[in-house]
C-alpha cells in the first residue's frame, strides 16, 4: 500500500507518523544483508506523488540490501530516552523508482527541502505500507497499530 492509501486506511496513524518524519527528516531503516543479519542505516525520506520515496547514493549498502531483498522497516529517530516524542515504525517492502516522472518529483522534493538535487546516479525506494505501529511514553502512554486484516487498534501502554 502506498502512503496515500495507508492515510486513508489508518489517519490517525499516518498523522502522527508523518509529524515524527517531517520533524527529524530522517528515519532509521532496517534492512537484510546478503548473510540474512540486520543493517540499520539513517536514511532521508520525501513525501511526494502520493508516495514515502527514499533516496540513496547509487550503490550504497543499504540500497543493495533492497535490491536483493524488499523487506524493510522505517523507524522514526528517538532522542528523547524517556520516549515521550513518540516512536514510530513501519513496515514493508521497497520497491525501485526506475520511472522518470517519479525521479522528478523526487528530486524536486529535495530541491525544495534542502535546495539540493542528488548527482545521477543514485537510487530512490517507494515503500510499500503493510503495517504500522506508534508508540507514546510518558504521562499520556498509549499506542497504535494498524495493519490490512485488523485495521487501526488503540489502547494505553501500561506502566512498568
Amino acid at each position: 500500500m502506498q502512503w496515500d492509501e495507508f492515510v486513508t486506511a489508518a489517519p490517525e496513524l499516518a498523522h502522527l507518523g508523518r509529524l515524527r518524519f517531517d520533524e527529524q527528516q530522517l528515519c532509521m531503516l532496517g534492512t537484510l544483508r546478503r548473510d540474512g543479519s540486520p543493517r540499520i542505516s539513517p536514511c532521508e525520506m520525501d513525501f511526494t506523488a502520493g508516495e514515502l520515496l527514499l533516496g540513496m547514493m547509487w550503490q550504497s549498502p543499504k540500497a543493495l540490501d533492497l535490491l536483493r531483498d524488499t523487506r524493510c522497516v522505517l523507524h522514526s529517530c528517538t532522542s528523547d530516552r524517556a520516549g515521550s516524542e513518540g516512536d514510530f515504525k513501519l513496515y514493508g517492502t521497497a520497491r525501485h523508482i526506475e520511472e522518470a516522472p517519479l525521479r522528478d518529483a523526487y528530486k524536486a522534493a529535495i530541491q525544495v527541502r534542502i535546495k539540493w538535487t542528488p548527482p545521477e546516479p543514485f537510487h530512490v525506494f517507494a515503500i510499500e505500507i503493510s503495517s504500522a505501529a506508534y508508540v507514546l511514553f510518558g504521562d499520556d502512554r498509549f499506542w497504535m497499530t494498524w495493519d490490512p486484516a485488523r485495521g487501526s487498534r488503540r489502547g494505553k501502554q501500561k506502566e512498568v
